[in-house]
């Protein structure tokens, strides 16, 4: 069998690009893989009707590989950059602690959570994702290619922020690349809103994507360090070392900017407020209009933040293991430790706060005034504690199962076709308008090929369809 590689590098000071592309050709069959250096990438392959079309196809790879600035390396020589993380030391704090009905190890230090009425997620740094029910047990795991920064979710969909600088699309049984920001953007947060991404990152930079993957704008903050942004339907909420500032959803222009003594490390959003937790040991809040609100004082610096539904209460977690919980004025009710580390991330949903923190726990904690009552008193339950399974979960692919000829009377038949340099995706079943695009994912789309989707829903505004459940290719 005949072999021919080629290793690509491009490699930029001061931040910019560090990423590698290798192009391999085994007798009829194109391997294409791809990453940031040092990385094992990602890997995709084709096979072609016959070897000079597989070498052709290589070659026109290549070729545009050297005109955007890559040039021809040898693996090896240049070293892996390292990756932002987040301080996530803590300290114990000397509080009674809170009563835990429940919490999930999962290893390592977790940024991502989220929690609705069907599951609770955990992303952590080591790229695990787990699904549990609400009583702790998993029933689901993937494994992603780097850190989980956060996960969020947008209507049915729900997603996982990489430190590969790629977003996956976690709701079908695979993990699917969503939005390719890249491999160089160092995601610190994100948020989506009816399929328009929005990236916050370390230089203090904004950006929005569409469900296309096409760039809408970018913007420089005031400041450093974006781990807050939030998306509504009239804008995008960004908190930086230099505060808050909020921009239109359409062009990016400025709406309000609001300044906080200490630098953002979290941002949450009800109907009406946004919520910054900072380095000052503060919570500050704001109107969506920019006016100024209550300030939530703790005692160390803010790791999370999250509130009711109705904003009556605020709950934050600090760096030195307390939780605390407040009024809308800003007047404290509780405070308790946790028992298992800084709450990074949390949630409040139905008289329990879930947590995720500094050394991996997911934890369920009964809010409900007389389990709070009794934790102050020092009477706490026995925590069921549940260690995270020892197999691997399910990776990222671009494979794709053949759909059996039953089935496509049972889906939605799209097809990939070229537009330009892009290649997009149209819906060809009965009913569905051939002219509107379609949210798919990025690394198994060929031009020419169809494939069967479970359900393809309407955007909340209109205008495109999402791609909903599995996936699999038409032969």
């Amino acid at each position: 069998m005949s072999e021919e590689k080629t290793y690509l590098e491009l490699s930029e000071a001061d931040g910019g690009s560090h990423k590698f592309y290798e192009v391999i050709v085994k007798d009829t069959e194109l391997i294409i893989r791809y990453g940031r250096i040092g990385d094992s990438g990602r890997i995709q392959s084709k096979i072609y009707p016959s070897i000079e079309k597989a070498q052709a196809e290589a070659k026109k790879k290549i070729n545009e590989k050297l005109k955007s600035g890559y040039e021809v390396a040898t693996m090896g020589v240049r070293q892996k950059r390292q990756i932002t993380r987040r301080d996530v030391s803590s300290s114990v704090s000397s509080a009674k602690q809170s009563p835990i009905l429940w919490k999930f190890n999962s290893k390592s230090a977790a940024f991502g959570i989220f929690i609705d009425a069907h599951r609770c997620w955990v992303g952590n740094q080591s790229g695990e994702v787990f699904a549990l029910n609400h009583q702790g047990k998993v029933i689901n795991q993937f494994q992603l290619p780097d850190g989980v920064k956060c996960l969020v979710a947008d209507d049915a969909w729900i997603y996982a922020g990489c430190d590969d600088g790629n977003v996956y699309d976690l709701t079908g049984k695979l993990p699917r690349l969503a939005y390719k920001v890249d491999e160089n953007v160092d995601i610190f947060w994100l948020d989506i809103k009816d399929g328009l991404l929005a990236v916050s990152d370390a230089n203090g930079g904004l950006t929005t994507i569409d469900h296309d993957d096409e760039f809408q704008w970018t913007r420089l903050s005031q400041g450093n360090s974006g781990w807050m942004v939030r998306c509504d339907s009239d804008g995008v909420y960004h908190g930086h070392s230099g505060g808050v500032t909020m921009y239109d959803y359409q062009e990016g222009r400025v709406q309000w900017h609001q300044k906080t003594k200490g630098a953002v490390l979290f941002g949450w959003q009800e109907a009406l407020t946004v919520y910054a937790g900072a380095s000052d040991r503060n919570v500050y809040s704001f109107t969506k209009k920019g006016e100024v609100g209550a300030v939530y004082k703790c005692n160390g610096a803010v790791y999370s933040c999250a509130a009711t539904v109705d904003g009556k209460y605020l709950f934050a977690g600090d760096n030195s293991s307390s939780l605390y919980c407040f009024q809308d004025t800003g007047k404290l009710i509780w405070k308790l430790g946790t028992g298992c580390g800084s709450a990074l991330s949390m949630q409040f949903l139905d008289n329990r706060i879930y947590i995720v923190t500094t050394d991996g726990t997911l934890a369920c904690i009964d809010a409900s005034p007389n389990a709070i009552a009794s934790a102050q008193e020092g009477n706490i339950p026995q925590a069921t504690v549940i260690k995270a399974p020892s197999k691997k979960g399910i990776t990222p692919s671009a494979e794709l199962q053949d759909a059996a000829p039953a089935e496509i009377t049972q889906g939605v038949v799209v097809e990939c076709y070229r537009e330009g340099s892009k290649l997009r995706i149209r819906a060809i079943s009965p009913g569905y308008n051939p002219n509107w695009k379609v949210q798919f994912p990025k690394d198994i789309r060929t031009e020419g090929d169809r494939y069967l989707v479970a359900e393809l829903r309407e955007s909340a505004n209109g205008g495109f369809y999402r791609a909903f459940g599995d996936i699999k290719k038409i032969s």
